[in-house]
């Protein structure tokens, strides 16, 4: 999987993107699949194209994709078919805030996220940004999927330690599954 990771990138390298706000996050990401996640002053959505190269977004590597489709599967979500595959980068200190997942506008898909590397802490809110987030620890390897009642929880991760992982170095990469068009 990493080895998948590492292709990907070659053909769209990790980037920080902007907000809309204008800040610069934190995390780099890129994206493979029909659709990639991107955000800049005008907003957050997807889009077939990279913005960096004017090319279409690198295919979606089959290993990647059945993964997602399998753990759907199993959590009870048959026929899980992602179309965009966020792969978020983040370096020791970096740290992705309480957020929804919501720009995919049809919420009957679950979110499928598989973390590789360095452990992390994953903030699992509520409803609203203020409900108190549990924190879980994920380690290389863990899959977590959430749909239905879940599906627009609030979730974030916290700073990443200084560690390191034989696969990865110093890095965590994250991996998110949507169904996005």
């Amino acid at each position: 999987m990493v080895h998948a990771v590492h292709g990907v990138a070659a053909q769209a390298p990790f980037r920080r993107l902007v907000t809309p706000g204008g800040l610069r996050m934190s995390v780099a990401m890129t994206n493979c699949g029909r659709l990639g996640w991107v955000s800049d002053r005008s907003g957050y959505r997807y889009d077939p194209i990279d913005p960096e190269s004017g090319q279409a977004w690198p295919a979606m590597p089959a290993l990647l994709r059945d993964l997602a489709r399998d753990a759907a599967a199993a959590a009870g979500y048959a026929g899980f078919a992602p179309d965009a595959c966020l792969i978020n980068r983040y370096a020791p200190g970096t740290r992705l805030s309480l957020h929804q997942d919501k720009d995919e506008g049809n919420y009957a898909h679950p979110i499928v996220s598989v973390s590789l590397g360095v452990s992390a802490l994953f903030l699992w809110g509520g409803a609203q940004r203020g409900d108190r987030a549990r924190r879980i620890p994920l380690a290389h390897g863990d899959v977590v999927v959430w749909g239905g009642p879940a599906r627009l929880r609030f979730h974030g991760v916290l700073p990443l330690p200084e560690a390191s992982h034989s696969l990865t170095g110093a890095l965590r990469i994250n991996l998110t599954f949507r169904k996005a068009g």
